[in-house]
């Protein structure tokens, strides 16, 4: 198989180095990522302005990287129509430093690369895990996972959606499949004013965790420490 990987973290990030070396099992991984960090940037592309990419040195042996100065859907798509040769099999991207659950999913570009993906016809699974640094969980489950999505193409305009909990390996109580996208949020948000010396206002926004998600959701999964899979669409 050909697998691009792409994230909203950046080529450095620690995220997309570990799913890098996990998706060589799998075959020719190829990676285009931007530069640094591109969180919250939902599926946005550039239209009116140019980007670069180049070639760079890569921690994981093997794999083909490129860094780009655009967004992550931008790197999707000149991965699958510039630089993988004949168009990847499937698109990893990931593994986001935070979860992609709830109404959240929205402005990920995690997410947004994902979709990219599945519009130009490839199938693709979006990792993600809590910022909280332990990665128990989900190095003892990503492989697994993966193997078994790999297995179950979906359908147009739709996508895996992976989160990993953050709790140790022991407390982690399973895997819960077919987790719906819960209409909460994971962080609510507020913004702080601040009034400059010319009279306009800077805002300022602060993230406040939620802990709530229903029955069945991905977000109820994550908050009793469960990995959570789940099919998410969209619409053109």
């Amino acid at each position: 198989m050909k697998i691009l990987i792409t994230n909203d973290d950046g080529i450095t990030s620690d995220g997309i180095v570990r799913l890098a070396e996990m998706a060589k099992n799998f075959g020719e991984v190829y990676v285009v990522a931007p530069e640094s960090e591109r969180s919250a940037m939902s599926h946005s592309i550039s239209l009116r302005k140019d980007f670069d990419a180049w070639k760079v040195d890569f921690p994981v042996d093997g794999v083909s990287a490129f860094a780009c100065s655009g967004t992550p859907a931008d790197c999707i798509r000149i991965g699958v129509l510039n630089i993988v040769p004949g168009k990847p099999d499937i698109v990893f991207s990931g593994i986001n430093f935070g979860y992609n659950a709830a109404s959240d999913l929205q402005y990920s570009a995690t997410v947004g690369a994902a979709f990219e993906a599945s519009f130009q016809g490839i199938q693709a699974i979006a990792f993600s895990e809590d910022s909280n640094g332990c990665h128990e969980v989900t190095d003892r489950y990503l492989l697994e996972i993966a193997k078994e999505l790999v297995e179950k193409p979906l359908g147009e305009n739709t996508i895996w959606n992976v989160n990993f909990p953050g709790c140790k390996l022991e407390e982690c109580k399973g895997i819960l499949r077919e987790r719906t996208v819960s209409t909460g949020v994971f962080f609510r948000d507020i913004y702080h004013e601040k009034e400059k010396p010319d009279g306009r206002i800077t805002y300022s926004v602060e993230g406040i965790r939620e802990y709530e998600g229903d029955e069945g959701t991905d977000l109820h999964a994550l908050l009793n420490d469960y990995v959570s899979i789940g099919i998410v669409g969209n619409l053109r």
